[in-house]
């Protein structure tokens, strides 16, 4: 795989599919993965939004696949830089930024750090913006509040007891297996670091002032938080839209990918030109 360097060093490696340079076709796609998710995540989207004339870039951000790790001090504001790096690296213009679960606050942290002139739409993939509970937002995950704001991610994700059980979803569980195979459980030093910086982030003035289209996709038995945040979360963006998948838990994009593929081609395919 092609590999770029970021800012500090850090090796990030991509895979790009389809037309070329100067070869027409409808949409430029960067896809981003969720937390230490590798870019093999997205494996039932890229045929079909190929299929659909679209360039696809996938990126495997630090901690992410084959890339290099989180080193201490990684934050959301590093993964921003990241995927500057990236779209900077590849001449991207005009994208449609797709992101599942961290995948899409690291969108949302670009837009806070770089502004939308490279951004053509976002699609958010089950993330709340909010993962706070509190202060008028109960769309946040499962059991986290002020009260245990410092201390519940401060050795992995906790598990809600929330969500279908997986015993009652063999299928896709399968799908997500074979999506994130080598896929170490255990979390370094940079991993929790960006995850506890991911946890107490408010994303949600940046999606207020984010002019440009936005789908907000939930899903439904979503292991970590109400589905209602997806609405919630359109309703504060001027081009806001939302769905909820049925069916589907917190990877939504790997439970039900035909549901996840047909509304992300139809949302790109309503995009102004």
């Amino acid at each position: 795989m092609p590999t770029i360097t970021a800012d500090d060093g850090t090796q990030l490696q991509y895979e790009q599919h389809g037309p070329h340079d100067n070869v027409p076709r409808n949409a430029d796609v960067v896809l981003l993965a969720g937390f230490r998710a590798p870019g093999t995540s997205w494996r039932y989207q890229v045929p079909a939004l190929l299929a659909a004339g679209h360039r696809v870039t996938v990126v495997d951000l630090r901690g992410h696949g084959a890339s290099d790790p989180s080193p201490t001090g990684t934050t959301m504001a590093t993964r921003a830089s990241d995927l500057d790096a990236v779209l900077r690296h590849l001449h991207l213009r005009d994208v449609v930024l797709v992101g599942g679960s961290m995948g899409a606050s690291t969108v949302w942290a670009f837009v806070q750090q770089f502004g939308e002139e490279r951004v053509r739409a976002i699609v958010s993939v089950d993330q709340t913006p909010r993962m706070l509970n509190g202060e008028g937002w109960e769309h946040g995950f499962y059991g986290y509040s002020d009260a245990n704001r410092d201390t519940f991610f401060a050795e992995t994700i906790p598990s809600t007891g929330v969500g279908t059980p997986m015993w009652r979803r063999p299928a896709r569980v399968l799908r997500m297996l074979r999506a994130m195979q080598g896929v170490s459980r255990e979390l370094g030093p940079g991993d929790l670091g960006v995850l506890n910086d991911h946890a107490k982030a408010d994303w949600r003035p940046v999606i207020a002032g984010f002019s440009k289209p936005v789908l907000f996709v939930a899903g439904a038995e979503s292991e970590y938080w109400p589905s209602e945040h997806a609405a919630a979360s359109a309703a504060l963006a001027p081009q806001g839209t939302s769905a909820t998948v049925q069916r589907a838990g917190h990877a939504t994009n790997l439970e039900q990918p035909k549901a996840v593929n047909a509304g992300l081609l139809d949302f790109i395919a309503r995009l102004p030109r």
